[in-house]
């Protein structure tokens, strides 16, 4: 009995006696997000407040405003949960803002050209399935490039950024395409339910996905154990080649469907349009807890980071600040993001 008790208490201690503060502090310290959590709700409480008490100055909560944000966050956010779950098996693709831009001119082109264009309402569909097909079969030649050459993922995968770069341009040209699927497609990917893009109900739906894959799945257990330990991974009969290539694959199509769910709400594609994206990805991901040498994340920690990093910049819209100063606040988030979750595991 006495050592029942004592266990007992032990870990009431371990999670603050048991208590709701208690409960919350375990979780904070133990949880991958448990920093972002933290510093998201804090920022939406400043926000919130501002918005209230000078709302003609920060129109923060305004109907307009909640819109843009939200149709602003899904592609990015998207792409990291591919990038995040990619990280987790230890991996990094720089290439995915190309696969962005090529898979989405890829889907215009032949949704335009050899599918019917808007003669044909199935047509847009073909087009979209074609441009995941090109994005996971990219992330499958990075795997093989990254797992079978053993050159490391961030060596392989910027070279397969310029490459597909280069692609897009000799694909197309520069030239923007347009992209004008009727309605049904239009509704389901672009839709509007007031405040709310549909595009972003797609993405949360992405989100409880990658959810119960990565805690509820064989193959998320795996992603774990390949990036947190690939000796142990090994011994007890995972293989490492198998899990990154799934990983690669999905972080590959994922990136193909963010750049086609972008395309629909403004009816075009840019050759260039996914440049820059790969780099945000990544700091949303290492903003929401991901080690940058796998094995540790979320997909909470993921989602949290992307919205944070639109909150960021809605904030300095908002404010009429310089463009040049996202780039700076965003830098510096990742420091401290990176600190804060470092503090927070050590206290743990």
């Amino acid at each position: 009995m006495a050592a029942h008790n004592i266990t007992a208490d032990s870990i009431a201690a371990a999670r603050g006696g048991g208590s709701l503060a208690g409960r919350f502090r375990h979780y904070v310290r133990t949880r991958p997000e448990g920093g972002i959590v933290v510093l998201f709700v804090l920022v939406q409480m400043v926000c919130i407040v501002a918005g209230l008490l000078v709302p003609a100055q920060f129109r923060y909560l305004i109907p307009a405003n909640i819109r843009v944000t939200l149709q602003s966050v899904t592609p990015l956010g998207i792409m990291s949960l591919g990038v995040g779950m990619l990280m987790i098996a230890g991996e990094y693709d720089l290439s995915v803002g190309a696969i962005y831009s090529f898979a989405s001119v890829f889907a215009a082109t032949t949704t335009n050209l050899y599918f019917g264009g808007a003669t044909n309402p199935i047509a847009p569909f073909l087009g979209m399935v074609a441009g995941i097909a090109v994005g996971v079969l990219a992330g499958i030649i990075n795997a093989l490039v990254t797992i079978k050459l053993r050159i490391p993922s961030f060596i392989a995968t910027l070279g397969a950024m310029l490459l597909w770069n280069g692609g897009v341009l000799l694909y197309n040209g520069s030239a923007a395409v347009s992209f004008q699927p009727g309605s049904p497609f239009v509704n389901l990917f672009s839709g509007q339910i007031g405040v709310i893009d549909a595009g972003f109900l797609w993405f949360i739906g992405l989100a409880v996905a990658a959810y119960f894959l990565l805690h509820h799945h064989k193959l998320g257990n795996h992603f774990y154990a390949v990036g947190g330990n690939p000796g142990a991974a090994v011994a007890i009969g995972i293989r490492p080649f198998r899990v990154k290539m799934a990983a690669f694959a999905i972080t590959g199509g994922l990136a193909a469907f963010a750049g086609m769910i972008a395309m629909t709400r403004v009816s075009s594609v840019q050759p260039g349009g996914g440049q820059g994206m790969e780099l945000q990805s990544i700091a949303a991901c290492v903003i929401g807890g991901y080690s940058l040498t796998g094995g540790r994340g979320s997909i909470l920690g993921a989602v949290l980071g992307t919205g944070l990093v639109f909150t960021i910049q809605d904030i300095l819209l908002l404010l009429r600040a310089p463009g040049f100063y996202f780039d700076m606040f965003v830098g510096a988030l990742i420091v401290l993001a990176v600190v804060m979750n470092t503090a927070i595991r050590r206290k743990g």
